[in-house]
């Protein structure tokens, strides 16, 4: 035969490969932790205060790009919403995206 069969060295005792590919894991985890998982936390904490504080005459925009001022607030988490004039509409506290400008609360007569 031409062709000599090839024979691989004995295994060293170099570490080991499980190691290996779990070290770069491990320092992965805090990066993506401290660069997406929390400021995304951050965010949510902020905008689910911002929706419980919304009280009526704030100028609100839904999810669906809608922007009018809050009339009513329920207690079921649902807020009435003026879209033009005599123009109102029931939506979600949810489904509000952000409050634009913060109004001093509307005096009752």
């Amino acid at each position: 035969m031409f062709i000599s069969p090839a024979f691989a060295q004995a295994a060293g005792s170099g570490p080991d490969p499980l190691i290996n590919m779990l070290v770069p894991l491990m320092m992965i985890l805090p990066i993506f932790y401290f660069l997406l998982w929390r400021p995304q936390q951050q965010r949510v904490k902020q905008h689910r205060e911002m929706i419980d504080a919304v009280k009526r005459g704030d100028k609100v925009v839904t999810s669906g790009g809608i922007i009018g001022t809050v009339v009513k607030v329920f207690d079921e988490g649902e807020v009435e919403v003026e879209i033009a004039k005599d123009t109102r509409v029931r939506v979600l506290k949810g489904a509000i995206s952000d409050v634009r400008n913060k109004s001093e609360p509307v005096k009752a007569a």
